[in-house]
């Protein structure tokens, strides 16, 4: 049986692992043990942060079989509506397919609904087309284009 929470700063290894398995992670990812310092740093501003929530999907034994971050966005447009931003969702290969990406997704939401926000959004590469076949499944809808620039 699968559980959600909040990461702890000894799930690190197993999160950087899950980001960097998968053909786009294996390029921009350094899976070491113990992390690479960067790590470290943006987990602890993470945690320091109350508009962020790193998640992580666990199996029985505790141990990350998933992991993703959400961002909780105030705004002034919308009448001030808050929303709710997913982002580096994965999922471990051996548990794809068994149900645990779509309970994980719904958790994310919940604590979207559980801050109040109005809408929750996320991107997903463009060449990741089950990811967005699977986003759709559960309501997402591609309703802009989204633009990023490297720095």
């Amino acid at each position: 049986m699968h559980s959600f929470r909040r990461a702890r700063r000894s799930d690190l290894t197993a999160i950087i692992g899950l980001l960097a398995d998968d053909d786009l992670g294996q390029n921009r990812e350094i899976a070491s043990d113990p992390p690479d310092a960067r790590y470290l740093a943006a987990f602890d501003a993470i945690e320091a942060d109350p508009n962020q929530l790193l998640g992580v999907a666990v199996n029985g034994d505790d141990n990350p079989v998933g992991c993703l971050q959400l961002t909780f966005i105030p705004g002034l447009s919308r009448t001030g509506m808050w929303r709710g931003q997913i982002e580096s969702v994965r999922i471990a290969q051996s548990e794809r397919g068994s149900g645990l990406g779509t309970r994980f997704i719904e958790w994310a939401v919940a604590r979207c609904e559980e801050r109040g926000c109005g809408l929750v959004q996320l991107t997903s590469d463009k060449t990741r087309d089950d990811a967005i076949r699977f986003y759709e499944k559960l309501g997402f809808v591609a309703s802009h284009e989204g633009l990023k620039r490297n720095l």
